[in-house]
């Protein structure tokens, strides 16, 4: 199969790309008009121009490329990563926005000072994980490593895009690292994984976060505790819990490597076998499109696939060499987004196009992506 694939250079920072500026400037309109719309209030003006597309409306004026990042409109979809430093005595980690319409990736508010690494030296050959998630519309920072060896999280941190805030959610029971992670329909599990040392009850827990609803007299979200697992052999690595109509679907160790399949059913309260062919097909990172299909990369060989539960087998979409050692991915309204390189660049498919087409993004100059994540765009005046 023939790939398409074209390169997108993004600018770090505050300021559109060079292109859109010399395509805007022509069609900006005099200072002194200040409406949206000639002869129609504002807020009438917005109704009419929420339902066109924000690339168009970026390119025509500035008081429109101001109202797509204004908290009244409909907010369109952009790719979070979270950064770490090029340089490996750098231990620090970053957010940062990369926005579609401006070409451009912005920095995100630092969360509140944490003792958080991913580069030990006790590990030279690999990095440690540090675990997030995307659910409502928020991006949770649940799991992480501090230099002791200690879980750098005692409860997770949640990011709005909207508000450009950080808040912290509720304690975990048992904080841990090295677990399974995963969100459904609108809530939060964490499964398995080790505290400051391994403990049987911990590896074989499970607890949920519905982050949509609060209890207690104060007003505050709290975990539940599921049904546990029957064995602690998902603490070995740190996973994502792929949310997947009505389940939680995981296995016990990333890469290309032979593994185990879980799958939790919400519904029930149940664990059960994953199906065999969904197991053995699942051979690098994995992420759902909307809870509704599974996409999955081959590592080895650089190939995204599709799972079709009707047969148990994957379907493949297309293969790139950009896609060997694949790391990590995200699927949203049709774009599956994957880490390849080492975390130097990000892949960007188009699944549902008649012929998948690829995209590839940098990331900003110094970092290396850990993690992505598909979230509504940044407010900004």
């Amino acid at each position: 199969m023939a790939n398409a694939v074209t390169r997108t250079t993004a600018h770090s920072g505050y300021t559109a790309s060079r292109k859109r500026r010399r395509y805007s400037k022509q069609f900006q309109r005099p200072a002194q008009e200040k409406s949206l719309l000639p002869g129609l209030p504002d807020h009438v003006a917005q109704l009419c121009l929420s339902h066109v597309d924000p690339s168009l409306l970026f390119s025509v004026c500035s008081s429109w490329r101001r109202l797509i990042y204004s908290p009244s409109f409909p907010p369109f979809l952009s790719l979070y990563a979270l950064l770490s430093s090029d340089y490996h005595h750098n231990n620090s980690i970053h957010l940062s926005s990369f926005d579609p319409i401006s070409t451009t990736w912005h920095h995100v508010p630092p969360p509140p000072q944490l003792s958080i690494v991913h580069r030990h030296p006790s590990f030279i050959s690999r990095n440690l994980p540090i675990q997030t998630i995307t659910v409502c519309g928020n991006l949770i920072l649940l799991a992480g490593t501090t230099h002791n060896f200690l879980p750098a999280l005692p409860r997770p941190l949640i990011f709005n895009p909207l508000s450009q805030t950080w808040r912290y959610g509720p304690a975990l029971s048992s904080p841990r690292r090295w677990c399974a992670v995963g969100a459904l329909g609108g809530a939060v599990y964490v499964a398995s994984g080790i505290g400051s040392h391994y403990r049987t009850d911990v590896a074989r827990s499970m607890e949920k976060w519905d982050i949509q609803e609060k209890k207690g007299s104060g007003c505050e979200w709290e975990w539940m505790k599921m049904k546990g697992i029957k064995d602690g052999r998902f603490c070995r690595d740190a996973v994502d819990a792929v949310g997947w109509r009505g389940k939680l679907c995981m296995v016990n160790v990333k890469g290309d490597a032979a593994k185990q399949g879980l799958m939790y059913s919400v519904e029930r309260d149940e664990w059960e076998a994953m199906p065999e062919g969904m197991v053995a097909g699942w051979r690098g990172p994995v992420a759902a499109m909307d809870e509704e299909v599974i996409y999955g990369v081959e590592e080895s060989k650089g190939a995204l696939r599709r799972y079709n539960p009707r047969w148990d087998g994957w379907e493949e979409v297309i293969e790139s060499e950009r896609l060997k050692g694949a790391e990590q991915m995200v699927a949203a309204k049709g774009k599956v987004c994957v880490v390849y390189s080492g975390g130097s660049g990000i892949a960007v498919v188009d699944v549902v196009a008649s012929q998948p087409r690829m995209w590839l993004l940098e990331c900003p100059p110094g970092f290396r992506a850990i993690s992505l994540h598909i979230l509504p765009r940044m407010t900004r005046s």
